[in-house]
C-alpha cells in the first residue's frame, strides 16, 4: 500500500472508530466529502496535539499559521489543509472554529487537570463545540438556535469520549474527570490507571459524567427537529451515537478498564430512527 492510499484508509478507519457516523453513506456525495474534509482536519490537529514527537506546542503553532493560509489565499503546506480549501470555499466555512480546535490542543499541552465539571465544559467549548458548528455550516443551517443546541450535543459527545478513555488519558498524563468528583468519591489519581471492580469509586465518577452527558444530550436532542433535509439525518446519527454510547457505558457499570464500552451499531441506528421519528411530528 503506497502513502497516497494509506492516508485515506487510515482516516476511514479512524472515522469508523468514532462513537457516531462521521458521514453517513446515504448523504449526497458532495456533503459526505465536505464532512470528511472537516473530520480529517480535526483529526490531524488532535493527532499532532496527542501524538506528535518533539515540541507539540511548536508543531501546533506551525499548523495554526499554515491553516490560516486557506483563508488568506495562500497555499498550505499540509495536504489535509489543501484538501479542506474547496470545502471552505463551497460552504463558506469560517476560520474561527478550526482555530479553536488548535487552541484546545495547545491547552492540552499545559493543562492536565480540571477542578470542576464547569471547568471541563470550558475546555469542551474549544475541543468539541466547534466541530458541530462546522457541520451545521456544511449544511447551511447554522443559526443561533441550532448552534446553541449543537454545542450541548457536542459537549456531551466529548464528555462520553473522556469517560471511555480514562486509562488512556491517564497514561498520556491527562485527567479529564473533574478533581472535585474524584475527591468526593475518594479516588486517588493513580487509581485511574487500572480502576475496575477493585475501585468502585472510579466507576462512580465515570457514571456521574455519563449522567451529565446524557442530560446534555436530552437538552440538545431538539436540534434534530430544528434541522431539515440531509442535515437532520446526519445530526440524528451524531445524537443517536451519543445515546448509544451512554447506554454502553452504563451497561459496563462505568468499568471502562475491564470492558470496551463502545456503542453497538444497531443501537446507534435504533436511536437515530427514534430521533427522526420524533422530529417528523414536531412542528418547526
Amino acid at each position: 500500500m503506497d502513502a497516497a492510499t494509506a492516508g485515506p484508509r487510515r482516516l476511514r478507519a479512524q472515522e469508523r472508530d468514532e462513537n457516531f457516523p462521521v458521514a453517513l453513506r446515504w448523504l449526497p456525495r458532495d456533503q459526505r466529502e465536505h464532512l470528511h474534509a472537516v473530520y480529517a482536519t480535526a483529526r490531524l490537529i488532535d493527532d499532532v496535539g496527542d501524538k506528535a514527537p518533539g515540541d507539540r506546542t511548536a508543531r501546533l503553532l506551525a499548523l495554526r499559521a499554515d491553516l490560516a493560509l486557506v483563508w488568506s489565499g495562500g497555499s498550505p503546506a499540509e495536504p489535509v489543509f489543501a484538501a479542506l480549501a474547496p470545502t471552505v470555499s463551497a460552504c463558506a466555512l469560517d476560520q474561527e472554529p478550526f482555530q479553536r480546535l488548535i487552541e484546545a490542543n495547545l491547552v492540552d499541552q499545559r493543562v492536565t487537570r480540571y477542578a470542576t465539571f464547569e471547568d471541563l465544559l470550558g475546555y469542551c467549548r474549544l475541543s468539541a463545540d466547534p466541530v458541530g458548528r462546522l457541520v451545521l455550516a456544511v449544511f447551511g443551517q447554522a443559526t443561533p438556535e441550532t448552534i446553541a443546541l449543537s454545542d450541548r450535543v457536542c459537549t456531551a459527545l466529548q464528555v462520553l469520549e473522556h469517560c471511555q478513555d480514562v486509562a488512556e488519558d491517564y497514561r498520556a498524563g491527562r485527567v479529564y474527570l473533574p478533581q472535585q468528583d474524584l475527591t468526593e468519591f475518594g479516588v486517588r489519581t493513580e487509581q485511574l490507571a487500572t480502576g475496575g471492580p477493585a475501585e468502585p469509586g472510579c466507576r462512580s465518577v465515570v457514571l456521574r459524567q455519563v449522567d451529565r452527558a446524557a442530560d446534555l444530550l436530552d437538552e440538545g436532542a431538539a436540534l434534530v427537529a430544528r434541522l431539515t433535509g440531509w442535515a437532520r439525518m446526519a445530526v440524528a446519527g451524531y445524537v443517536g451515537g451519543g445515546y448509544a454510547t451512554a447506554r454502553a457505558l452504563r451497561a459496563a457499570g462505568g468499568d471502562v478498564w475491564a470492558r470496551e464500552a463502545k456503542p453497538k451499531h444497531v443501537d446507534t441506528v435504533r436511536s437515530m430512527v427514534t430521533l427522526l421519528g420524533r422530529a417528523a411530528v414536531v412542528p418547526r
